[in-house]
């Protein structure tokens, strides 16, 4: 039947299946049943349908997976939850200490069964649902502000635009993974090199790249897929009671999940299939680097919480023994960091490892180089640490020929010749000079970083060459920059000129938190900034603290305390921190705990799901009032706040004489004076 023989309504619902149909074949199947030609076709004719009547433009039309225009640049996105990460187990025992740990803090865990499911090589994501509907898709970022790509990831024929079935909250958080399958990249790369471009390295960071983009027509040609895995209910509740249940809801609801998920009854079972789970991941048509294991009961997951504000306790990643390549290191050279450490790395002979091409790695330090015997020359073992970092595992002594020569670390700054230092208690030399150029470079490289200032479009060598040019001696000389000192710089136009400084603008709204650990104080880093931040409040805050409130800061023990006194007495810095002030970078942070809050000294345990605060929620709390939260219950803990479903917590706690408080009582307490 044709278009012109039946009406407008029923043509476009025929397309809509029609496209849908092919689009699955393409993506999904890899198997085309139509010339791109006449996909194209039938589409633009959807389109026009559409165009002339916006009622048959319905959500999850395949013409909403088109990105519109090309964006000016990416649009931050801030997560309603934070988006964690996982602590890695490499080995049986690793695993089984993980549990070990968990059931100490909640003995049922060990009851409660396992999931497992593979962790795909890819780019973590979120998705944030409204009834049904997709509204927000956004990068991980630092896990609590990531970039809108919700233009791209609507090209992504895996990412349901509109949720089929019932029984998922009002307002939800998707968290997944995006990937690109191996046959993906290699067609992609095959298009690369006839068009005379260079490869892409590996599918993980292609399929980061992708979601990237600002046309949402190149992330289209990546045919980039889906795993989704978790959800974050904002606005409702999940009925999945389990972590096997929540997989089968998404699946219910119309989201991919990786294959070969399942449950286990204990952690001997779960060890038991390693063995399989290792010799699958290497015939699977993308990439995976492991297999998370989840505690499945649901409920337990509070009670666990977190470590830090990353690793949540009742997930961790089973890590296989990584591969290993054998090439020769041809030469040993130093790099001078932001902090002034001298760090040696290996030059390599280009050699294939998982994937990458790797033509260096890291030595660490000249006590590992003494202790491996490595030497100038030698054929070496080389490993992917935690499948990012290349380290040389050690030498192939019986190959060595005498021609190969030790390394010594030297006694003078490879860049600015400055003597350096090696203080007793360290196994790193430094440089002390605060204006060596290998110092500004990295420094300058660290503090545009996405984890610190985040300023998009000022990589490594673009900081370089401001740095060359003049323009940029430290950090604060990047707010006084303007589009006219980049029009004279090579590579910049008047469009990418204005990127840039508008980039540098937006860092304005850093908090302090991320101030600190981008100026680079040494032993300073993300944990430690944020505890600094929180507790002061403000860089002038921070200036005035005395050593002895800095070491008062659980987690900030006497070295960080010194480090960071030391820091603030310099004059340089003092100078540095007011030109930042004088360039409007406000140099604060909105999440400060109260120095004499209602709850200051006091400790709190959670257990269990309060009515209407989530754990965060409630951690800020108790933080901002003055109080600490601890996981464990002790004679020392001053309450313990209960929910629903409250585990052996509540049970030591009242052992102990612990007071437990309900919510509303917390409330009123962080509600006392003010």
């Amino acid at each position: 039947m044709t278009g012109s023989a039946i009406g407008p309504a029923a043509r476009a619902a025929e397309l809509h299946r029609i496209l849908d149909r092919a689009g699955r074949a393409y993506y999904e199947r890899d198997a085309p049943e139509m010339a791109d030609a006449e996909y194209d076709r039938l589409f633009r004719e959807l389109q026009a349908l559409e165009a002339a009547d916006s009622s048959l433009r319905t959500p999850d039309s395949p013409t909403q997976r088109v990105g519109g225009a090309v964006a000016a640049g990416l649009v931050k996105h801030e997560h309603r939850r934070r988006m964690l990460s996982l602590d890695n187990a490499f080995g049986a025992d690793a695993l089984q200490k993980w549990e070990e740990r968990n059931a100490k803090l909640v003995p049922s865990v060990r009851e409660s069964g396992y999931t497992t499911e593979i962790k795909i090589d890819g780019a973590a994501i979120s998705l944030t649902y409204r009834h049904g509907r997709l509204v927000i898709g956004a990068t991980r970022g630092n896990g609590q502000i990531g970039e809108d790509v919700t233009a791209n990831l609507k090209t992504i024929a895996d990412v349901p635009l509109v949720l089929r079935g019932a029984g998922f909250p009002s307002l939800m958080e998707v968290r997944g993974e995006v990937y690109l399958p191996i046959a993906s990249l290699e067609a992609v790369n095959r298009e690369r090199a006839a068009a005379g471009e260079p490869p892409l390295a590996n599918p993980r960071n292609a399929a980061a790249g992708a979601l990237r983009q600002l046309d949402p027509g190149v992330t289209r040609r990546r045919r980039l897929r889906f795993f989704a895995f978790h959800v974050e209910p904002i606005d409702g509740t999940l009925a999945a009671a389990t972590q096997a249940q929540l997989i089968a809801d998404l699946e219910a609801w119309g989201f991919p999940t990786a294959p070969q998920h399942r449950r286990f009854a204990s952690l001997t079972e779960v060890q038991a299939a390693m063995p399989e789970y290792e010799a699958m991941l290497r015939s699977l048509p993308f990439l995976a680097d492991g297999v998370v294991v989840k505690v499945d009961r649901r409920a337990l997951h509070a009670e666990l919480g977190i470590v830090g504000d990353r690793d949540p306790r009742w997930a961790i990643a089973r890590k296989f023994a990584p591969e290993v390549a054998v090439t020769r290191l041809k030469a040993i050279h130093l790099g001078v960091g932001r902090t002034g450490a001298l760090n040696p790395y290996a030059e390599l002979e280009p050699v294939e490892l998982g994937g990458v091409v790797v033509s260096s790695a890291t030595l660490h330090n000249e006590d590992q180089i003494a202790q491996k015997d490595v030497r100038i020359g030698d054929w070496v073992e080389v490993v992917r640490a935690g499948e990012v970092i290349p380290q040389i595992l050690g030498p192939l002594r019986e190959r060595r020929t005498g021609d190969e020569a030790v390394f010594t670390m030297p006694d003078q700054c490879p860049v600015c010749g400055t003597p350096v230092e090696r203080p007793p208690d360290e196994v790193m030399r430094y440089c002390p000079n605060g204006a060596c150029p290998g110092r500004v470079l990295e420094g300058l490289i660290h503090f545009a970083a996405r984890s610190a200032m985040d300023i998009r479009g000022l990589g490594t060598e673009r900081v370089r060459q401001l740095r060359d040019a003049g323009l940029v001696t430290d950090a604060s000389d990047l707010y006084r920059l303007t589009v006219d000192d980049l029009l004279r710089l090579e590579g910049f136009a008047e469009v990418s000129a204005k990127a840039l400084i508008d980039a540098i603008a937006m860092s304005k709204a850093q908090p302090l938190s991320l101030v600190l650990f981008g100026i680079g104080i040494r032993h300073v880093g993300e944990t430690v900034a944020k505890l600094l931040a929180r507790r002061f409040g403000s860089m002038d805050g921070l200036l005035a603290a005395t050593p002895e409130q800095l070491n008062d800061i659980a987690g900030v023990g006497p070295t960080i305390a010194e480090a960071v006194a030391q820091w603030s007495a310099e004059p340089a810095n003092r100078a540095l921190v007011g030109r930042f002030a004088a360039s409007g970078l406000p140099m604060v942070e909105a999440d400060a705990v109260s120095g004499d809050g209602p709850l200051q000294g006091q400790t709190f345990v959670i257990t269990g799901t309060l009515p209407t605060l989530s754990r965060q929620d409630t951690t800020t709390l108790i933080e901002r009032a003055g109080g600490k939260v601890s996981g464990s219950v002790s004679k020392k803990t001053t309450a313990v706040v209960a929910g629903a479903d409250a585990g052996s917590k509540l049970d030591k706690a009242r052992a102990l004489g612990v007071p437990v408080i309900e919510e509303d009582e917390l409330l009123r307490r962080c509600a006392a004076e003010g």
